[in-house]
């Protein structure tokens, strides 16, 4: 299992790339780059490809909505050039606040756009020429549909240094996943509970996998996770409290009534009257009592806190599962201590 760490996106590229040799040498594998409505992370991809060597450099991830799927491909193969082949191509479909709240673009058809993106980066990266008749993407446009009828198909004129760049699909919902483990070389689901994960998503991944390509290779789960290495009751309580915050801010705020994927994924887990009192008291501006109702039992599923046997124990339980890589946050207060959790969380994985 190797070992990932999301890296602040709200803050300054050099700051951020300034503590990375240190995670390096604590034996971290791969970095992965948010991109919410902050800083692009393209541009703080190329600047980690420059400043590191060894590590593997992910957008975790970019929506599919705000580059044409031709722009995804040349980004992804020029961050894997400059980086040495160090990319991974990190895709989601995001959600309607993000995609029509700050692109201004409608969040229409998610499930097929991203078939159709994934379809189109492979046949650039293959230096084919790009044609396509979708639903969504027409290459090249024709005047049937908008075009002006002199477009030609044309192909990558530089030569990747792969053919093939590794995506790996952010997604929930039974669909979503199901395409992720057809068509993906890996995964990625966010507060990724072990023990319920066969229940919420073994029959997607199930129908996915019976019609993958076997040149894909076995597929890689990305689970998203939060590590604090603690002994002591109160630091347990301050990191589990970390995890609440977050966890009421997606599960209660992130979408509306209905159209919250993260709250369906509590109600997936068992959570139901949870998963409603949370999203009621933070809809309703109350964060304190929505974090509040975030039951214990969540926190500590999705999450690594505790003491070295107890990360140890979960480790295990997310191995048995099928997971790859652990895409660890660590919660620490300091550098000196985050880096350590990473370096526990290395051994306990090796």
């Amino acid at each position: 299992m190797r070992i990932g760490m999301p890296m602040k996106y709200s803050g300054g590229f050099t700051e951020t790339v300034d503590e990375l040799a240190d995670y390096e040498q604590a034996g971290l594998d791969v970095v992965h780059v948010p991109e919410a409505y902050s800083f692009d992370s393209v541009s703080q991809l190329g600047y980690l490809a420059a400043r590191t060597t060894r590590l593997e450099i992910a957008a975790g991830i970019l929506n599919i909505y705000s580059r044409t799927p031709s722009l995804l491909a040349m980004t992804a193969a020029g961050l894997d050039y400059v980086s040495g082949g160090r990319f991974v191509l990190g895709l989601g479909a995001s959600g309607p606040q993000v995609v029509e709240g700050f692109h201004g673009l409608p969040y229409h058809a998610p499930l097929a756009r991203t078939r159709e993106v994934a379809e189109i980066c492979r046949k650039v990266w293959r230096r084919e020429p790009v044609v396509h008749e979708g639903t969504h993407y027409r290459l090249p446009l024709d005047r049937e549909h908008g075009g002006s009828g002199v477009g030609k198909p044309l192909k990558l004129i530089n030569h990747p240094v792969r053919e093939r760049i590794p995506m790996i699909l952010a997604a929930l919902g039974p669909k979503n996943v199901s395409l992720a483990a057809e068509l993906f070389e890996g995964w990625e689901p966010i507060f990724y509970f072990p023990e319920r994960a066969r229940a919420s998503f073994g029959e997607a991944l199930d129908a996915g996998l019976a019609r993958r390509d076997a040149a894909l290779g076995p597929l890689q789960i990305v689970a998203d996770t939060h590590v604090a290495v603690v002994d002591d009751d109160e630091a347990k309580e301050e990191a589990m409290q970390q995890v609440r915050n977050h966890l009421a801010l997606y599960v209660g705020g992130m979408g509306a009534r209905g159209k919250n994927f993260y709250n369906d994924l509590a109600r997936r887990y068992g959570f139901e009257e949870a998963a409603t009192s949370i999203q009621d008291h933070f809809l309703a501006g109350r964060r304190a009592e929505a974090a509040a109702a975030v039951p214990d039992a969540l926190v500590h599923g999705v999450s690594l806190i505790g003491s070295v046997d107890w990360i140890k124990e979960r480790v295990a339980a997310f191995a048995e599962t099928g997971v790859t890589t652990l895409n660890a946050t660590p919660l620490a207060a300091t550098h000196e201590q985050r880096v350590r959790d990473i370096a526990t969380l290395k051994e306990a994985v090796s």
